[in-house]
């Protein structure tokens, strides 16, 4: 395993880096830049030190989710909602991920300075030929990650100065935005590029897991051809980006190296502990977070359980939980009033919606830590100031393994799913519909597969029926839903209903809960009541440029409205 951790803390005292200013030239102190480049080790610790920056949702106490209709946040002075309330601005900024040029900087440094001859003197060691060998990837790896930072830079920016070297002082405060099609492309390129440098499995190649495949390159590829193709950045709706993007994630799926378990049978949610995931066959790269912590629980565990800290933080909506089907497919209404009565059990207890919407929300008569919980009204876990205000808790991420007993407490590792193929077969599946439609495939331009068909194998591993939706435009809804519960709260909703620009519309902007009443020993009512609306303005499509930075440089542009 890649102990990202203990290198981080090497290689600070091999590069610390200096100022305030993200875009800022930052000065190599500490050891001299010949030392920092003459060993192996030290190659290996700044490699892992741009390896520090990949993103983790888990980190703060909010996720990004909680700022879209899946999910609000229970503190409400947090500052997610400015997000939701129109506070946002560039003065009050949100994961505006400007850490990323810091990454970007020494990824860049880093390509400028590697040079693996240096090792050479190194001939006559046991290791010689496996240092050589792995230091030989550790310019594929660093290109990996410095596309990946500039993609999740210009999903947020749109277009961004693209910095492929490293800036002097006196000139990095005039560097100018590229469009964002151009940005993308040279992700893209990038990524068709050191693909096939690096190791189908890691493991193999070096003795530990956690570090970049050719998986994991194709993939980023695919994530942002899809971007490219979707309507805020294609308003012309040029297929031949829509082909693109599906050709981009073919690739992954002819590696033929992942695979879907199904869900009752996936390590990807084991209650055991967090590395459970690595055994998960859908895999592709994670943030691998190697200190145990009870952090995530104490802040997202249900309020009314013994352990006092709780605080029950990030809760799913009713708009969420509307999303997941009943089990034999049938959309899930209102108005019908056998799904209502059996909203989540039937009368002896059986699960009556997609077996997902279990495992990403408690809902009322869940079981956690072996109690049952109680979000209806005077229930154990909807009495406390502060606890739900939908009427649903966090399941997604939370490991009940975990004890927050200060007497005799339980940490383990959080780590954070970057990509997993499932992911993959819902762009290509968007891709496809949107080029061909649901069912035409082309195998002479890479894609033998339908649309539905790649659908359908996340759902089989749902154990969910195969969607029947004919037409572009119905199976399109299909596909967005899909999406919307196979990858709930993995931070992926908050982009994908600004790229398909839809977060201007009602049913995403009006956000719901359910109160439930009891009445005798098992019987509940239910009704579906509006919480908020959440405040939008179309410039809220991309985020707003910091304003210092556009104080110390002239030729940066703020985005259309801010």
């Amino acid at each position: 395993m890649l102990n990202i951790k203990k290198y981080m803390i090497m290689a600070c005292a091999l590069l610390s880096l200096n100022g305030c200013d993200y875009l800022d030239y930052d000065h190599t102190t500490g050891k001299t830049k010949e030392e920092a480049y003459a060993y192996y080790e030290n190659m290996n610790q700044l490699v892992a030190y741009v390896y520090t920056f990949l993103p983790s949702d888990l980190g703060s106490g909010y996720i990004m989710e909680s700022a879209t209709d899946n999910c609000i946040y229970t503190q409400e002075n947090a500052s997610i909602y400015y997000m939701t309330t129109g506070v946002w601005s560039p003065l009050k900024r949100v994961d505006d991920a400007w850490n990323y040029w810091t990454a970007i900087r020494s990824a860049n440094s880093f390509l400028e300075n590697f040079d693996p001859e240096v090792l050479k003197r190194f001939e006559y060691n046991e290791n010689y030929d496996e240092i050589m060998e792995k230091s030989s990837k550790f310019p594929y790896e660093v290109r990996f990650l410095r596309a990946f930072y500039l993609f999740e830079l210009a999903k947020r920016y749109g277009d961004i100065p693209l910095l492929t070297r490293t800036y002097a002082q006196d000139e990095i405060n005039s560097v100018k935005q590229t469009p964002f099609d151009e940005v993308i492309a040279f992700i893209a390129e990038e990524c068709s590029e050191i693909a096939p440098e690096l190791p189908v499995n890691q493991s193999d190649f070096w003795g530990e897991t956690g570090r970049i495949t050719r998986g994991a390159a194709l993939a980023l590829k695919s994530r942002a051809l899809l971007y490219a193709a979707s309507e805020l950045h294609n308003p012309d709706n040029d297929l031949t980006k829509w082909e693109n993007a599906a050709k981009a994630a073919y690739e992954v799926m002819d590696l033929a190296v992942y695979e879907l378990p199904k869900i009752t049978d996936d390590p990807l949610y084991s209650n055991k502990g967090g590395n459970e995931i690595f055994k998960s066959k859908q895999l592709i790269l994670e943030r691998r977070n190697s200190s145990k912590t009870n952090n995530f629980e104490a802040r997202n565990q249900p309020m009314g359980y013994p352990e006092t800290s709780a605080l029950g933080g990030n809760t799913p909506t009713q708009n969420l939980v509307d999303a997941f089907e009943m089990k034999d497919g049938t959309p899930f209404d209102w108005g019908n009033a056998s799904h209502v009565a059996n909203i989540y059990y039937d009368t002896t207890g059986k699960q009556t919606r997609d077996p997902r919407l279990y495992l990403n929300v408690l809902t009322n008569g869940s079981t956690w830590l072996s109690e049952q919980v109680e979000t209806f009204e005077g229930g154990k876990n909807k009495i406390q100031e502060g606890s739900t205000r939908t009427g649903y808790y966090l399941r997604k991420w939370m490991n009940p393994s975990v004890s927050l007993d200060p007497v005799k407490p339980n940490k383990i590792e959080h780590h954070y799913i970057l990509f997993r193929y499932a992911e993959i077969l819902l762009n290509y599946a968007e891709a496809m519909n949107e080029w061909l439609g649901p069912d035409a495939v082309d195998a002479a331009k890479g894609c033998p597969v339908s649309a539905r068909a790649a659908l359908n194998q996340v759902r089989t591993a749902a154990t969910m029926d195969g969607v029947v939706a004919t037409g572009q435009v119905d199976f399109r809804e299909k596909v967005r839903n899909e999406r919307r519960v196979e990858l709930a709260l993995e931070g992926h909703r908050f982009y994908d209903i600004r790229r398909w620009k839809i977060a201007e519309k009602d049913e995403v902007r009006n956000i719901y809960g359910v109160k439930i009443a009891k009445s005798g020993e098992d019987s509940f009512s239910y009704e579906k009541e509006l919480l908020q609306t959440m405040y939008w303005e179309n410039k809220m499509y991309l985020f707003p440029y910091p304003q210092n930075e556009l104080y110390m440089n002239d030729n940066l542009v703020q985005n259309p409205g801010w």
